[in-house]
């Protein structure tokens, strides 16, 4: 069982890597929930793979730092009809 977790985990981890994608989007990829995403990146994944961690954590920072962009582009989009 714990090595399908971990399994999980890189596999999270190499697809936020590789796309650049949030939370949200490697959960619905995956079939998974944002708290179990987030929990495998922030929690699990630093206890065997640091490296990976911090690849991912930064694509993660970064879309965080992002994020307020990207909800008033929606807002927009939903308010102008597009």
């Amino acid at each position: 069982m714990k090595e399908k977790i971990e399994e999980r985990c890189e596999m999270l981890a190499q697809y936020i890597i590789e796309s650049g994608a949030t939370v949200r989007a490697a959960a619905a990829k995956f079939g998974l929930s944002k708290s179990t995403v987030h929990k495998d990146l922030s929690e699990r994944l630093p206890l065997f793979q640091p490296g990976l961690y911090r690849q991912a954590k930064a694509v993660l920072d970064r879309n965080k730092a992002q994020r307020h962009l990207r909800g008033g582009a929606a807002t927009r989009r939903k308010y102008k009809g597009d």
